[in-house]
Formats: structure tokens, sequence, C-alpha cells
């Protein structure tokens, strides 16, 4: 079944804003307004929105260092995250985070990690969590190709599946571990097919494709959320700028990179619905006009967000616990 006109046209708005978003972070990168490392998301658009839409508002979802877009797709204001980037106290963790940590609470967005498969067990813990409590949740862990090949990653999905709980694990693979390509630093690079190994399904899907993306993790989420234990889905997928804003990417050839680029998610999403009926150009227009408006307004918001004091550093620290 051709999924709804308004979940179609809303994930288009969702891409766009995430592209728009991540051009903005690189010019305020470039001016000097955002320091640290900072990792792009810019080709991979398809993947967060397509999985992350596919959610109840009260799921878990759980990213990696790459985590613009996955917050943006979770529904995070554009400017409580680009106020964040800036390290100002208007951002989503008070400037104290930064880029690759991320995390709202409100939205049910448990963060992004720094630390490569670092955070798999913690998606694990927030599913045993909602197994142990009776609710009907689940968490969707976003990873790397990288963290495939960690150690953690074999724990997780192992005690995912030891106890049937309610997780989605899903592997972002762009093909290269910051510089390395996959098929050079995995002896097995077919990622999906690792779930065997745990008695668990694995699928793969086209993370270009945003509908594919969409239909995929529909049906996955609705077979973990019946009790039915945990998924591991693969979504191939190619980021077009370097691992970070300090990498020139000159590890890929310029022929690659164009082939992929010529499977770009957003316009890919904008012919079909064109030639569907679905909208009319005047719509993308506008659309592309509100993103970029959007982006605008969280920059110059974040500009004027004043910095935490030194007084912050030692908030939000320490919990007082009376029962101690």
């Amino acid at each position: 079944m051709a999924l709804p006109a308004a979940d179609q046209i809303k994930m288009y708005r969702t891409m766009v804003l995430i592209r728009r978003f991540e051009q903005g972070v690189a010019e305020a990168y470039a001016d000097g307004f955002i320091g640290g490392f900072t990792h792009l998301y810019i080709g991979q658009e398809a993947v967060a929105t397509g999985a992350i839409l596919s959610l109840n508002h009260d799921d878990y979802a759980v990213g990696t260092y790459r985590v613009h877009g996955h917050a943006l797709a979770r529904g995070t204001p554009a400017r409580s995250l680009m106020a964040e980037l800036y390290g100002r106290t208007d951002g989503v963790c008070k400037g104290k985070g930064g880029s690759m940590h991320f995390f709202d609470a409100e939205h049910y967005f448990l963060g992004g990690y720094g630390i490569v498969g670092g955070h798999l067990p913690i998606g694990v813990g927030a599913a045993l969590a909602c197994q142990m409590r009776g609710e009907d949740r689940v968490v969707m862990v976003f990873f790397g190709d990288g963290a495939s090949n960690q150690g953690v990653f074999h724990e997780a999905l192992n005690m995912a599946k030891l106890w049937d709980l309610p997780v989605v694990f899903v592997c972002e693979n762009n093909l290269y571990g910051i510089g390395t390509d996959v098929r050079i630093s995995s002896s097995f690079d077919q990622i999906h097919k690792k779930a065997q190994g745990y008695g668990m399904p694995g699928h793969v899907v086209n993370g270009m494709d945003v509908i594919a993306v969409r239909e995929a993790c529909d049906e996955v989420v609705r077979y973990v959320r019946h009790g039915s234990g945990p998924v591991l889905l693969e979504a191939r997928c190619y980021r077009y700028q370097g691992h970070s804003m300090t990498d020139a990417g000159k590890y890929r050839s310029v022929a690659e990179t164009e082939l992929w680029k010529k499977r770009d998610p957003i316009p890919r999403l904008a012919k079909s619905m064109l030639e569907q009926g679905t909208v009319d150009q005047a719509r993308l227009d506008a659309i592309d006009a509100e993103a970029n408006e959007t982006v605008q307004d969280a920059m110059s918001f974040a500009e004027q967000s004043p910095p935490p004091s030194p007084e912050a550093l030692w908030q939000d620290v320490f919990v007082e616990n009376d029962h101690a």
C-alpha cells in the first residue's frame, strides 16, 4: 500500500530541513561559530527520516555522533540544536554537549554518543526498562558500519535477543568508517547477516530511498512491538561530505561520489511526488523556502543566545539524593 500523501510530504519536509540545517552548520563552522568535531549528515537524510517517522511519539531513539539528522527527525527544534552547536545556554543541553551529544528527553531522544558503538548497550538497557515496566514502547538505535566490528555490538545483540527486547538496531552503512572502506575493515561486510549469529531477523534496505526505509521500518517496528524480539536493519547509504568538517575525503574517488549523488534521496522523492500528482513544484519550492527560513532563524537565534556562565560548570553534574 502506498504511503499517504501527507506522510510523503512530511518526509520530504524533514529531509530538506536536515539538508539545509547541515549546510548552515557547515557555514557556521567555517565562520568560527562552531568548534570541535562536527560530523554532517548530508546524503543520509532518508535513513533518519524514514526510520524515525515509523515510531510512535513516545518510542525512544538513540543516535550516534553523526546526530543532527536524528534529532531533527525526532522533532527537536532547530533553534535548540543550533544553539547547542554554538555552545550557548539556549542549546538543547545548555551548550555543554555540542555536536556529538544532543539529548532531548522531551522528544524521547536519548542522545548522541561520541564513542563508536558505546551507545548500543544504552539502547538495550532502555529496551529492558520498557519490557520490565510493561510499556508499549520500542527503542531504535542507530549506528555506523564501523561499530559492527566492535565487541560491544555483539554483546548488545546477544543480550537483546537473549531477553527478546523491543529494540530495532539500524546500521547506517555509508561504506566508510572514517576513511576506511568497509570492504577492507570487515571480514564480512553483509552487516545485516550478522543478525543470524544471534537468532534474530536481519534485513537490508536502500538507504537512499526514504519510502523504502519507511516501509521497511514500519514492518520491523510492528514486529518488535508485538513482542517478537529485536531486529537488525542495514540501510545502505552514502555521506557526501568527509567524515567530519576537517576531513577532505581524499580516500574516495570523484566518480564514486558523483555516482551516489545521482541517487540523492531528496530529488528522488520530489520526482516521485510530482509524477504522482501528490504535489506541484510550487509546493516543493515553498517547503524549500520554509526550511531555509527555519535554519537562518536558528543561526540568528544561536548567535544571540548567551554563552554559559562559569558557574554553569558545576550545574547538572550531581543529583542530590536525600535517601542516600
